[in-house]
């Protein structure tokens, strides 16, 4: 019967303690309830009087997300020392310092990219709605997250990128000014008078209403002798999207086409001369044989 007596002895006084314990439990499960209904509340507070300014869309979701864990935190650690009497907030900051070493080798990567999203998000150069380019994705970023980043490829797809490839490498934003620099190459033959094909291809440029011709020079330099042609540099400024881009380059090729060809102006293409050891006969000529 000894056995039976210590177990029951021991079954009481758990008991005992978690009668004990239920009013703790019921007070700290009334903190966490109140820490929801602060949290809600303050960020919503926060929400509204962030609008007000002139902050940033993803800066004010984040201060926002950056209040709502510090109030969870301490609503956290307040149960906590109600639940477990012996806790203090000394204890439980150095048991957390002991164990954000392990969570921190553990989730490396994830608090990477939390402090790149927070650095990313305190950029003014790359904002929301901007064209990027950065490790071969290319497209309008539609969300800066804390984690990661979402860039819509310009064919449509979504590609969701980690916050720290965008931090850790060069990162191409095409919008950060409205007006970005076009350069195409044009080619005329040998013959043609230099000055006129310039003047040609400049006065063409100049009608197509996608350059911006106003406060932006159209420039003309003669490039390089090439192999069937004098190469001209033709350069123009027109919107930064990809999409005004491939328009306005559309647009002045074949405004400079035309312009040549009204011109008289030739476009070559690419002339080879053939060279034979022997003479070949004229078709219709016999061969010519040794007399």
């Amino acid at each position: 019967m000894e056995p039976i007596s210590v177990l029951v002895k021991q079954l009481r006084d758990t008991a005992r303690s978690t009668i004990e314990l239920l009013p703790h439990l019921a007070v700290a499960l009334i903190v966490i309830l109140l820490t929801w209904l602060i949290s809600a509340l303050a960020t919503s507070a926060l929400a509204r009087m962030l609008k007000r300014t002139r902050l940033r869309k993803s800066l004010q979701d984040l201060f926002a997300l950056l209040t709502s864990i510090a109030i969870w935190i301490l609503g956290i650690m307040i149960a906590a020392v109600i639940l477990f009497p012996g806790l203090t907030p000394a204890s439980i900051l150095a048991g957390l310092g002991i164990g954000s070493v392990a969570i921190g080798f553990a989730f490396k990567d994830v608090f990477e990219n939390f402090l790149a999203g927070i650095i990313i998000l305190f950029r003014r150069e790359m904002r929301i709605g901007d064209h990027v380019e950065c490790e071969g994705i290319d497209g309008m970023v539609t969300r800066i997250a804390i984690r990661e980043s979402h860039i819509r490829q310009t064919d449509g797809q979504l590609v969701i990128v980690p916050n720290s490839i965008l931090f850790k490498n060069p990162v191409t934003v095409r919008t950060d000014q409205d007006h970005r620099r076009i350069t195409v190459i044009c080619g005329v033959a040998y013959d043609v008078d230099i000055d006129q094909a310039r003047s040609v291809i400049h006065d063409a440029v100049g009608t197509c209403d996608t350059v911006i011709s106003d406060t932006k020079p159209i420039e003309i330099f003669a490039q390089e002798f090439a192999s069937s042609s004098i190469n001209f540099e033709v350069t123009w400024w027109t919107g930064s999207k990809p999409v005004e881009v491939r328009s306005s380059r559309d647009q002045v090729v074949a405004a400079v086409k035309r312009a040549l060809d009204d011109a008289g102006i030739e476009i070559p293409f690419p002339y080879r001369t053939l060279t034979f050891k022997e003479p070949l006969p004229l078709q219709g000529e016999p061969p010519a044989t040794d007399t």
